[in-house]
C-alpha cells in the first residue's frame, strides 16, 4: 500500500468525525496534501481541527520515512477531478482534461462536462465538439472558473460596496 493509501485509510475516519469529505490524499516532494470539503464549504475550524488530528495520526502511524509537511486545505474555486463522483459533481461546469497517450484524439479537451458516471464523461468541447473519455483515459482533470469581463462581473459588487466620503466620520 503507498503513501497516499495508507494515509487516507486513517484520515477518512478524522474527516468524518470533523464532519468534511475527504476528497483527495497527495504525496509529493515531502508534501502530504489533503483535500476536504463540505456542502456548506469548509470553514477555517474545521481546517484547523482536522489538521490537528491528521498531524497526531500521522506521528502515531508513520506512513512517512523522514520529514514531511502536512497541508489541509479545501479543494478551492478550480477543483481537481479524480473519482467518478467527481465528475458527477461537476456536471455542468467547464473543465479541462488531459487524456493519457493512448487514449486517442487531442490529449487536451476543454468544454462543458455534460455527463458522468461510473463509466466516464462526455465533454462538448468550445469547438462544439462532443468527446467521451473513460475513466481510465484520463490522466488529469479539473474544473475551470470562467471569468467574465470586470465592468459585468463586478457591476452589482460595485454598486454595493461604494464609499459615501461624506459618511465617513459620522
Amino acid at each position: 500500500m503507498g503513501v497516499t493509501d495508507r494515509v487516507g485509510s486513517f484520515v477518512a475516519p478524522l474527516c468524518d468525525r470533523v464532519g468534511v469529505e475527504l476528497l483527495d490524499v497527495e504525496y509529493e516532494g515531502g508534501v502530504i496534501r489533503v483535500t476536504v470539503d463540505h456542502p456548506d464549504g469548509v470553514g477555517m475550524d474545521a481546517i484547523a481541527s482536522l489538521t490537528r488530528e491528521v498531524s497526531r495520526a500521522l506521528d502515531h502511524e508513520d506512513p512517512v520515512k523522514g520529514r514531511y509537511t502536512l497541508e489541509v486545505s479545501s479543494p478551492g474555486l478550480e477543483r481537481s477531478l479524480k473519482r467518478p463522483d467527481h465528475f458527477v459533481r461537476a456536471i455542468g461546469s467547464t473543465v479541462t482534461v488531459k487524456t493519457r497517450p493512448d487514449a486517442g484524439g487531442d490529449r487536451r479537451v476543454q468544454g462543458t462536462l455534460e455527463a458522468a458516471d461510473e463509466g466516464g464523461i462526455t465533454v462538448r468541447t468550445t469547438e462544439d465538439v462532443v468527446r467521451v473519455l473513460r475513466h481510465d483515459e484520463i490522466q488529469k482533470a479539473r474544473t475551470v472558473v470562467e471569468w467574465t469581463s470586470g465592468s459585468e462581473a463586478t457591476r452589482g459588487l460595485r454598486d454595493r460596496h461604494t464609499i459615501d466620503e461624506s459618511e465617513i466620520g459620522r
